[in-house]
């Protein structure tokens, strides 16, 4: 079977069910990573789906019920804070992806992944860079699995609102370093990154 990128070109790619796959929350201090794959359908298209960080709030709050409502198939899966300080980030995300597509209610025949990587699906699988900017399952993938991590850091925040996760959604900010500073390092907290790793010398786990 050709590569999607090969595939493009001609009308192949029209008959296979393909499966759009990104992430959310690798960079942040806080909080699980996330990740969505969906399937979109061709007869219900969803118009300005784009790379979740190239839109608004607010557009990605008007298109994420979109999604769900007009794709074949869609799934939202996580990888926890424990798993990716066992694992390391890239293997803790590459784990929400796979979980995310084998939460699919549909099986694809081919999964499209945003960057350098695929998850170990036993699905053809092919890795494409800016693929979100590229290819709409894709699009929605980024989109739902940042509007989702979101709402969820909004929870969070209602757990340990000392932190201001509803503000830099455990990004680390100047605010969010200066909170940590002050409050400690609580269980949501990643400990193998570095700034959260410097401070666990200096203060109590909170």
């Amino acid at each position: 079977m050709p590569l999607f990128s090969e595939m493009v070109q001609g009308e192949g790619q029209l008959n296979l069910l393909i499966c759009g796959v990104d992430e959310a929350g690798r960079g942040p201090l806080a909080g699980p990573v996330s990740a969505a794959a969906v399937i979109l359908d061709p007869a219900n298209p969803i118009p300005g789906l784009n790379d979740s960080k190239k839109l608004s709030e607010k557009q990605r709050e008007r298109l994420a019920p979109m999604i769900r409502e007009r794709a074949l198939a869609w799934a939202v899966a996580y990888a926890s804070v424990e798993e990716i300080d066992q694992l390391n980030i890239l293997q803790a995300t590459l784990l929400a992806m796979k979980r995310a597509v084998l939460a699919l209610p549909i099986q694809p025949q081919m999964v499209l992944v945003d960057g350098l990587y695929c998850p170990d699906t036993g699905i053809r699988s092919e890795a494409i860079v800016k693929g979100d900017s590229k290819v709409a399952a894709i699009s929605a993938a980024s989109i739902l699995a940042k509007t989702s991590r979101d709402a969820l850091m909004l929870q969070l925040h209602e757990q340990y609102p000392a932190y201001g996760l509803d503000i830099h959604k455990g990004y680390p900010t100047a605010a969010h370093l200066a909170a940590l500073r002050e409050h400690g390092v609580s269980e949501i907290h990643r400990r193998s990154f570095k700034p959260v790793r410097q401070l666990l010398g200096d203060r109590p786990v909170a």
